[in-house]
């Protein structure tokens, strides 16, 4: 016996970097390029992304994160974990991704859900009698925000065997979303669910992920105008070069939308009042020279409180 089995027979030398099958600047840069490309050609906003007001990127749907599963050859396979107990259903989804082609493991993304959440534990009465008729640990009476200002709102408790599918089903959307973004790396271009999230929660979490940005000007109150834009266009004067109809998921699970506004100073500003939209259209439309009042909301974004014509 000799010790040729022991010799190593590497090339190696002490030092040297191995490789270990990093993926190549062109491929990766490739696999960017496809995304924006489907993102223009297939996708449509509203379907498969939204932007949400406040938030820095577009939020990433199902329908999204399906197509471009489908677009990369990404096969997704969940496994599913039961947390429920006697007073909650709860699930949490781990979905591995596999390539179709090469059966290469790519990843995994987790999503959780639970009947404990908010928009799934609570649920409007039918009626007085049978909020009155509810048992008082079944019941309560919260304050909410409206379009007019806050208020009171009663509540009951759904129960949770009512909503289990839903529950699980929402668990295999977060986990297929959180997938998709790691597995493409393009949590660059979509941020992660927002849209499940209660508005106050989301505006924590924008405010962790927003790009660091130079100082906001305080809020304009309505007695000022807005400050002198710049002047971009020949004339110097304000207009209304773009308005936009975008919709999302508000956190009750019902379709709210907003109307994005681009001015001719590059400002960019939304608004949730249809009258102020119906008159940036026209406005826009006809080429009339506009008054914006702008308010700086906390996330950063401006929001539009008063359009007014100045002339046409």
């Amino acid at each position: 016996m000799t010790d040729k089995a022991l010799t190593p027979t590497s090339d190696l030398q002490v030092g040297q970097v191995i490789d270990r099958g990093a993926l190549p600047v062109a491929e990766v840069t490739g696999r960017v390029r496809r995304i924006q490309e489907v993102m223009k050609a297939l996708m449509k906003e509203g379907t498969h992304y939204g932007t949400i007001p406040g938030t820095p990127k577009p939020t990433l749907y199902q329908p999204g994160a399906e197509l471009l599963c489908v677009t990369f050859r990404i096969a997704a396979n969940p496994r599913v974990e039961d947390l429920s107990t006697d007073d909650a259903i709860r699930y949490r989804v781990t979905m591995a991704a596999v390539s179709q082609v090469t059966g290469e493991a790519l990843g995994e993304g987790v999503g959780e859900c639970s009947s404990n959440e908010t928009k799934y534990r609570w649920q409007r009465p039918a009626c007085d009698e049978e909020f009155a008729e509810t048992p008082d640990e079944l019941k309560r009476e919260k304050w909410l925000r409206g379009k007019n200002g806050t208020y009171k709102a009663k509540q009951i408790r759904t129960s949770p065997a009512d909503i289990a599918n839903t529950i699980l089903k929402m668990a295999y959307k977060r986990a297929l979303i959180s997938m998709t973004r790691t597995v493409l790396a393009c949590s660059d271009q979509f941020a992660q669910d927002l849209e499940d999230l209660p508005e106050e929660i989301r505006e924590a979490v924008v405010g962790e992920d927003a790009p660091q940005k130079s100082p906001i000007a305080p809020p304009q109150r309505k007695s000022h105008p807005a400050p002198a834009p710049a002047q971009t266009e020949a004339d110097g004067l304000l207009r209304v070069r773009a308005v936009k109809h975008c919709r999302y998921t508000k956190k009750d699970g019902g379709d709210g939308e907003f109307w994005a506004l681009t001015f001719t100073d590059g400002r960019e500003a939304a608004t949730f009042d249809t009258a102020i939209a119906e008159a940036a259209a026209a406005f826009q439309k006809d080429g009339a020279i506009v008054e914006a009042v702008l308010e700086t909301q906390k996330t950063g974004k401006l929001k539009v409180t008063e359009l007014s014509r100045v002339m046409a």
